[in-house]
């Protein structure tokens, strides 16, 4: 009981908790894409990583909130499927801010899909989230 009197139960049942969530992941996405973009591309700024990845980090914690966990998807399934989606809207956000072809866009997402991986894996590793 006393733990569910944290600030993130006094803001509206967890929205401190959603928001520092989308923020800690718009941010390993923003890493994972600039080292991804530096890599394919060469020098870019990084302000262009951090436009780009809003998208996937919204459409990623949507997709699990409301897809998942809420039952239109099952759970076994709901791992591609959220994936799937949020490759797409990783590859559409990079397209459009990047300002790349489909042809130059696609392997740019499967290498920032490699890095988030890789450190994604390190990290926990690391830290142990699960």
């Amino acid at each position: 009981m006393v733990l569910q009197a944290g600030p993130a139960g006094l803001l509206g049942g967890g929205l401190l908790a959603v928001v520092v969530t989308l923020c800690v992941t718009w941010v390993f996405y923003a890493v994972t894409l600039h080292l991804a973009a530096t890599f394919f591309i060469g020098e870019v700024p990084s302000q262009l990583a951090a436009k780009a990845a809003i998208v996937p980090s919204v459409v990623s914690l949507l997709l699990q909130r409301y897809g998942v966990e809420s039952g239109i998807v099952s759970p076994s399934l709901g791992v591609l499927v959220v994936l799937v989606i949020t490759l797409i809207a990783d590859g559409i956000a990079i397209s459009a801010v990047y300002r790349l072809s489909g042809r130059s866009t696609a392997p740019l997402v499967v290498l920032h899909l490699a890095f988030a991986a890789v450190l994604g894996f390190a990290l926990n590793n690391i830290f142990g989230f699960v």
